[in-house]
């Protein structure tokens, strides 16, 4: 059996079911007001805290500092790949260096930049980025040519792209040869190939938020964790998505 190693000091018991990655802590607290968590074996009670020793456990599982979850925000410089393949000497992997296994929530190609979220949880990975949950990302994107409003109403119905049409989406022009655009799908090289599709070449193209978190003031190579707020209001986003596949 595992046993509760988290800190020296005690702690909040929705504090640490939220730091594990089982749930929001307001989602922890339904848990154990409906009964579901156990500290050594007794039911858990709402506010109680807990020290080092102790055995949690939601139903019949034991959550232990293993299980303890990291979500980063991070800063992808262009050049970098997000690929998990060792041999790749650029991978987004070998790039961080991350103490613990970590991957990518959503890929950004070799030659864009910007938010990309790194994560030892899978379940978040698979709510966030399965194309039926309807996610947000947003893009600030700059191109070869001066943005007519032609393109961005064609960029905003749908683009014939690999097959398919792309779902319609939000943009706005925000400079001569920048627009936003936020997408809730995920096609490969997706707006590199809208937009040429259209008779424009991207010149840069920068990630600058994913559903609730923002790429903010994070310089280019870095990474930071996630804030307690910005994991609550993830979480609440997601819970009642699909980690299913979902048209």
């Amino acid at each position: 059996m595992q046993e509760y190693q988290k800190t020296k000091e005690e702690v909040r018991l929705n504090k640490y079911l939220s730091e594990a990655g089982v749930c929001s802590r307001r989602e922890a607290d339904r848990l154990i007001e409906s009964g579901r968590v156990s500290v050594d074996g007794k039911r858990a009670q709402t506010g109680m805290k807990i020290v080092p020793g102790q055995v949690v456990k939601v139903g019949k599982k034991v959550v232990s500092k293993q299980d303890e979850m990291v979500v980063l925000a991070v800063n992808k410089p262009a050049g970098i790949v997000c690929t998990e393949e060792r041999r790749e000497r650029n991978s987004i992997v070998r790039f961080l260096d991350y103490p613990i296994r970590i991957t990518y929530v959503g890929r950004l190609d070799k030659d864009s930049k910007g938010l990309l979220l790194m994560t030892n949880n899978g379940d978040i990975i698979n709510k966030m980025m399965r194309a039926g949950n309807r996610h947000e990302k947003e893009y600030k994107v700059t191109v070869d040519k001066e943005i007519t409003q032609e393109f961005l109403e064609k960029m905003a119905s749908g683009v014939p792209i690999l097959d398919t049409v792309t779902r319609p989406c939000k943009v706005e022009k925000i400079g001569k040869y920048t627009f936003s655009i936020i997408l809730t799908q995920g096609l490969n090289r997706q707006i590199r190939r809208m937009c040429e599709a259209l008779g424009y070449q991207v010149r840069e193209l920068i990630r600058v938020r994913i559903m609730n978190i923002h790429l903010g003031r994070l310089k280019e190579g870095e990474y930071r964790k996630l804030t307690d707020a910005e994991l609550n209001e993830l979480y609440d986003q997601i819970k009642d998505s699909s980690n299913e596949t979902v048209i």
